[in-house]
């Protein structure tokens, strides 16, 4: 649907440097360039009232669209948000929400400026963020990889497929910390902003943020840049618990962490010689970076499991 949306879609005025088929969009704005992105949040496809709390609704609305900055390497700065009531929510209860948002807002330095309030079925939060950069050349594209790139990930992954899988009521052998810190990384996913701009400056060659799943979208950034990315499933970080879960719910627990999306890592790619700039430039944003693979010629992701073996996988769909 995105890329029947971006053929009807054509270039007016000069200003728009990327649009469609990124993270975000770059616009000039002369002196420097906006970075905008726009990500929806809707009841019953992104999240459930049974076990988001609407404060968790609204900071993963948040989090999501500000994710799409620091894939892009932006610094953030305003937000607008459109939310859509349904007449049983509440006044109280959207105050919460946006509290939420306010107290991510501010922790990141990003202003919520404007925006609109519905009436709707159902609950729906809409958010447009604007990020700013000196220049389009400081910003980090999905086209960027080339064959002989490595291919790194920050952080660790599965977190939040864990917790939703918990929230969905599967018991795994888990202590109650280990519980509540994958519940949370699903309810209060956190956006690698800072590491995103110290990995920009580091010289990496192309990044995306994890919102589908490694499996999902490394295939997006290799198509964005005409390669294929050759990802080791055995080298992928997993977060504390994961293996445990995976287990109860009878999956392969690499799989799980390829597949089940919304950790809002990010995914990058890098020439070899600037391996150790880039290693020291996510610590330096407050986050570790695993190398996965490499980049080759051809067109695509290509997912390897035990034995060298190509594996199918798709990564997390919301619908």
């Amino acid at each position: 649907m995105i890329d029947a949306i971006e053929r009807r879609l054509g270039q007016r005025g000069g200003r728009v440097r990327r649009s469609v088929g990124d993270d975000a969009a770059v616009v000039d704005a002369g002196g420097s360039v906006a970075v905008t992105s726009l990500d929806s949040f809707v009841e019953g496809v992104h999240f459930s009232l049974a076990t988001h709390s609407p404060a968790d609704v609204g900071h993963s609305a948040l989090a999501a669209a500000l994710s799409d900055l620091a894939a892009m390497g932006a610094a953030p700065g305003e937000v607008f948000v459109g939310i859509a009531l349904s007449s049983e929510f509440g006044e109280q209860r959207a105050l919460e929400l946006i509290d939420a948002m306010e107290a991510l807002a501010k922790r990141v330095g990003a202003t919520i400026a404007g925006g609109d309030v519905v009436r709707s079925p159902a609950l729906s939060v809409t958010v447009s963020v604007t990020g700013w950069a000196a220049d389009a050349g400081d910003l980090v594209y999905r086209d960027g990889a080339r064959a002989g790139d490595l291919i790194g990930v920050t952080g660790r992954l599965g977190g939040s497929g864990a917790g939703r899988l918990l929230l969905s009521g599967l018991r795994a052998d888990l202590s109650a910390g280990a519980r509540n810190g994958l519940v949370t990384r699903h309810l209060r996913p956190q956006p690698r902003l800072r590491c995103g701009r110290e990995l920009a400056r580091a010289g990496v060659s192309a990044m995306i943020d994890v919102s589908d799943g490694v499996a999902t979208d490394a295939g997006h950034l290799a198509r964005r840049s005409g390669v294929e990315l050759c990802v080791a499933l055995d080298r992928l970080p997993l977060a504390d618990g994961v293996i445990k879960v995976a287990r109860a719910a009878q999956r392969d627990p690499t799989e799980l962490a390829a597949t089940m999306g919304d950790d809002y890592e990010l995914l990058v790619t890098a020439p070899p010689n600037v391996r150790a700039r880039v290693q020291r430039a996510a610590g330096d944003g407050d986050s570790e970076l695993t190398w996965i693979g490499e980049v080759g010629r051809g067109e695509g992701a290509r997912l390897i499991g035990a034995g060298g073996k190509d594996v199918e996988l798709q990564g997390y769909e919301h619908r």
